[in-house]
């Protein structure tokens, strides 16, 4: 008589983290959560002390432990000796930049169905150390954006407090028990770790969703616009016309600027000024114009729209714009002005043609 006995496979435990007990900092929060991303640690424990003989057990320890070896798993910083930065940036490595240097990219190939090795890869890869890794890292090594020595010297006051609005400072709040919680609601320390890590990990999700289903199509779109734009915009170059809205332009703008320029340094003559694009899907929908600032996260235009249009709306716009018209015998605008900016650093108007007009007519402007 046949053995119809079946043999099970032993289960097999998920690998267990470990990282320090006590108060709590974002990179660790964010290093925790970017495991678990991975399918082989999605269901792993989590344990939170700082005893070496607990730690020893662990399969991973993050923050804590004073090693850096990443074949045994042990991702610390905070060693003396430690130095290790991300690839072709400067800034020491927290425990959240150790964790992405070595699982970043399984992370984003996993969760875009993209080969590790693929070119988009490599980009998102890059994009998220640049723009959300990199930050957390400083914050925990004490690094400073700008040179405080320099700041110093130039004698530059800090205008206003941001820094209780970062991250970092959130999480930091999160170590401090919620008194406007349910009855029940876990308040013990690790639970309050568990929603700092949720806050970092949903942050980077959405960097990361953000980065590959919006900003990396965009860079083809947006090539494409700024190459056709002295054939089928205007012949200065200095308007690009988007077919949608809600395209992230700026970075790739900024980025093929410096590559027609072929030493990386942008000929001001040369430099967009404005970006046209529609408000909204739908055939007849609103136009706005936008300047480009002069850097990524500045506030200032290349070239504010007129200083007169500023601040005002709709027929009050238009009879701005005709006044202008008629008395420096120039082309009127069409009407159907909606607004500009009380800065000018954006307009708009009910027809791409209208936009257009505003656009050309802030070329003009001296």
């Amino acid at each position: 008589m046949a053995d119809n006995t079946v043999t099970k496979k032993p289960k097999v435990s998920p690998p267990l983290i470990g990282t320090h007990n006590g108060h709590f900092h974002a990179d660790e929060a964010l290093a925790v959560y970017l495991l678990r991303l991975l399918p082989s640690f999605s269901s792993s424990p989590l344990v939170r002390t700082r005893d070496p003989a607990v730690l020893a057990t662990c399969h991973t320890v993050v923050d804590v432990g004073g090693e850096y070896d990443p074949l045994s798993n042990r991702f610390d910083h905070h060693q003396r000796t430690f130095s290790t930065t991300f690839p072709k940036h400067n800034t020491r490595l927290s425990s959240a930049g150790l964790v992405y240097m070595h699982f970043g990219r399984s992370i984003i190939a996993h969760h875009t169905s993209l080969p590790p090795d693929h070119p988009d890869v490599t980009l998102l890869y890059e994009k998220l150390y640049t723009d959300f890794i990199e930050a957390i890292d400083a914050n925990d090594n004490g690094i400073s954006a700008y040179d405080p020595a320099a700041l110093a010297a130039a004698n530059v006051e800090r205008r206003f407090k941001d820094f209780g609005v970062t991250l970092a400072s959130l999480v930091g709040d999160l170590n401090h028990p919620d008194p406007t919680a349910a009855p029940g609601e876990p308040q013990d320390e690790d639970s309050l770790f568990a929603k700092a890590s949720k806050l970092m990990g949903d942050v980077f999700m959405r960097k990361l969703y953000s980065a590959s289903a919006s900003w990396l199509p965009a860079r083809s779109t947006v090539a494409s616009a700024y190459n056709s734009r002295r054939t089928d915009v205007h012949s200065s170059g200095r308007i690009i016309i988007l077919p949608q809205s809600g395209i992230p332009w700026k970075e790739h703008l900024y980025n093929l600027e410096k590559q027609a320029s072929g030493d990386g340094v942008v000929d001001p003559a040369s430099e967009v000024y404005y970006v046209l694009y529609p408000e909204g899907a739908t055939e007849g929908s609103k136009w706005r114009v936008q300047c480009v600032p002069v850097s990524e996260a500045s506030f200032e235009s290349r070239k504010p729209l007129p200083v007169s249009w500023r601040g005002v709306r709709d027929e009050n716009l238009d009879n701005v714009m005709n006044e202008e018209a008629e008395k420096t015998g120039k082309a009127k605008i069409p009407e159907g002005a909606v607004f500009v900016h009380a800065s000018g650093f954006i307009g708009g108007h009910k027809t791409k043609e209208g936009a257009l007009a505003m656009a050309l007519r802030g070329l003009e402007e001296s």
